[in-house]
This record gives C-alpha cells, sequence and structure tokens, in this order.
C-alpha cells in the first residue's frame, strides 16, 4: 500500500513538474515561432505556425538590427552588464567579509541598512534618484552601472554575509600567520571561496541588469539605449503602430545571451542560494 502511494505521489509530481515545465517555456517558444511571421500574422493568429504567406524568414531580424541601431545597443548592454556585476561582486563580498569579521555596532547596523534596502520598492526613490544622479552628472554608461551597484548591493550582501558566516576563522588566521595582509586575505584566501555564492550572484544581477528597462531609459534616455530600451523605440511606429514581428525577432535576439549564462551556470544557483540564506 505504501509502495502504491509513493509511485502515486511521484507520478503527480512528475506530471506537476512536466506542466509548469510547459507553462514556463510556452511563452518563450511562442515569442521565437512569432519572430518568423510578418506583422499582420502575429496580431491575427499568434499562435498559428509560421508557414506560407505568413512565413518571412529572417527578415524581421534584418529589419529589427537595421532599424533599432541594435548593434551598438547590444555593446552598450554588455558593457553595463559585466561593468555591474563585476562591481556588484567585488564590493559587496569584501562589504559582507567586513560585516562578519568585524563585530561591532556600526557592521550590524550596516547590515541590517543593507537588508532594509532589499523592501524599499523602486518607486519610491526613482525620482528623486533620477534627478540626482543627473544633477551630478552620472547620467551616462559610467554612472549607470553606479546605480547599479547601489540597487543590487542589498541581496548580494545578504547572500555573502550568510556564507562567509560559515567560513572557519582560522583559515583566515593562518593566511595572516603566513604574511599576508588584509587584502592578500581576502583575494587569496575568502574570495575563492565564495565561487558558488558569487556565481549566483552573478546570475541573479545580470538577468536583472540586462533585462532592465525602467532605470536606463531614466538615466540614460535614448541618446544611450541599452538593449530594451533600443528595441522598445525602435518598433513602435506612428501612431502607436507596433511592429511586432520585428519586436518578436529582437527579443528572441536579446534572451540569447542571457539564457546562455543561465544554462552555463545554472549548476550553482542552488547551492550558492541554500549556502548564503541558511548558513550562519
Amino acid at each position: 500500500m505504501n509502495t502504491k502511494k509513493i509511485a502515486l505521489k511521484n507520478s503527480l509530481t512528475f506530471c506537476l513538474l512536466v506542466a509548469l515545465t510547459v507553462i514556463f517555456i510556452f511563452p518563450i517558444v511562442l515569442v521565437f515561432l512569432n519572430s518568423f511571421k510578418s506583422r499582420l500574422y502575429v496580431s491575427t493568429v499568434p499562435f498559428a505556425w509560421p508557414k506560407g504567406n505568413m512565413y518571412v524568414g529572417f527578415e524581421n531580424y534584418i529589419n529589427g538590427i537595421t532599424s533599432s541601431g541594435f548593434g551598438l545597443a547590444f555593446i552598450r548592454s554588455v558593457f553595463i552588464s559585466i561593468a555591474s556585476v563585476c562591481l556588484i561582486i567585488v564590493c559587496t563580498s569584501m562589504t559582507a567579509w567586513y560585516i562578519v569579521r568585524v563585530k561591532t555596532k556600526i557592521s550590524k547596523s550596516l547590515y541590517y541598512i543593507f537588508v532594509f534596502s532589499m523592501i524599499v520598492p523602486f518607486q519610491m526613490v526613482m525620482y528623486t534618484m533620477t534627478y540626482v544622479v543627473t544633477a551630478i552628472n552620472f547620467a551616462n554608461v559610467f554612472g549607470i552601472v553606479l546605480v547599479y551597484l547601489g540597487f543590487g548591493a542589498g541581496l548580494s550582501v545578504f547572500m555573502f554575509t550568510g556564507f562567509i558566516k560559515s567560513i572557519p576563522l582560522e583559515v583566515e588566521e593562518a593566511a595572516t600567520i603566513d604574511g599576508c595582509n588584509p587584502i592578500q586575505t581576502y583575494f587569496k584566501v575568502v574570495f575563492p571561496m565564495l565561487k558558488s555564492t558569487a556565481i549566483t550572484v552573478s546570475i541573479l544581477q545580470a538577468m536583472w541588469v540586462w533585462n532592465d528597462y525602467l532605470l536606463p531609459y531614466l538615466i540614460l534616455g535614448s541618446d544611450h539605449k541599452t538593449v530594451p530600451v533600443a528595441i522598445q523605440l525602435a518598433m513602435q511606429g506612428a501612431y502607436g503602430s507596433t511592429d511586432y514581428g520585428g519586436f518578436m525577432a529582437m527579443l528572441v535576439v536579446s534572451i540569447i545571451p542571457i539564457i546562455a549564462f543561465y544554462i552555463s551556470s545554472q549548476k550553482y544557483i542552488i547551492k550558492g542560494v541554500v549556502a548564503g540564506a541558511v548558513k550562519g
């Protein structure tokens, strides 16, 4: 009886997982199929297979890339994403290390400030933030990297702090005895141990920065477009018309890099999340 119950439970779990997989993958497949249709058929028969008059080949991709200035926007998004993620990883991991190892009221208060920042809605500060960034001439690709550092610090510090608590202090003391100063101890001993958590934070922050539309639109505007902003502005025609075929094609191109990055690093996600949220 117990064996039958276990088998039934496993079957139901498998069916549920398959259903969830289909639900999550279906929108991506739908976008991919519609990227090969003409504008009219994307609007009228979005669920149909692209064939006959509907099928336009790679015309949507070519038109989308040429009309949106996608190449320059892509390079700009790559730079912003890589710079932001690298800065977040280095700065927040060092901050978390300081918070864990220097046990003072200041470090404890600093930790709670970072945690509190995770629950502050972006809409509460976006107008003030935009005004300040513009006033200090930070409304450029370098300034937005620092803005992303500020908004991404809360979650990153929280995850790194949880993992660093599990690192034995004796390891760092041994490095100090061997002649390492604090910077050398961090980069040669501590940081290599943060690999799983660092990759997890990198994936989460990279997906956020790469796909973000509102922050680049507010700070950079249409002069320095990132991929989401370029797609939105280029596919909008006169009188509110939208080239949905080109829109779908550009969506496919924009999600390929982040999906490739996620697939290549996804095995570290659960390990990093558990390490950062449970340990300590």
